[in-house]
């Protein structure tokens, strides 16, 4: 049970973190587009469509149900769950003119992008972190030889 309480309230921090990120884009691009009210439709899918990815984040990025799978095809499997829950979104709550064929490829493209960006960005993350820990269990191991002499 306590795992279970663990994984709630990660998901929630996970969920909390991405509609910050979500309402800071949402502001910027009201601010940038001068629009000067709020949908609060639009504010509600936001919370479904971040409460739905942070979930998928979490079954896809963590152990909770895969326990072995390559970080490439959990990338893929994220994309797979979320590009689909998040374009039924944005289709319902009609976030764009879904009609247009030219919104849908800014939207899929934007999808991919913002993905690709992620991505890129946490495998540096990742790298910088790992090359940290092996400078500092390198230098743990050449204290533990010196002082074992």
């Amino acid at each position: 049970m306590k795992r279970f309480w663990k994984g709630m309230m990660e998901w929630k921090t996970a969920a909390s973190l991405m509609y910050t990120g979500a309402m800071f884009f949402y502001l910027f691009f009201s601010w940038l587009f001068d629009n000067r009210t709020v949908s609060t439709t639009l504010l509600w899918t936001l919370l479904l469509a971040c409460i739905a990815g942070s979930l998928i984040q979490g079954v896809c990025f963590s152990d909770w149900i895969i326990k072995k799978m390559r970080y490439t095809w959990r990338s893929l499997l994220f994309v797979v769950l979320f590009l689909p829950a998040l374009s039924f979104t944005a289709w319902k709550a009609e976030w764009f003119p879904t009609d247009n064929m030219g919104a849908w490829a800014t939207f899929i493209g934007m999808f991919f992008l913002t993905f690709l960006v992620m991505t890129i960005g946490f495998d540096i993350y990742y790298r910088i972190t790992g090359r940290k820990y092996d400078g500092l269990i390198g230098q743990y191991r050449k204290e533990k030889g010196e002082s074992g002499k």
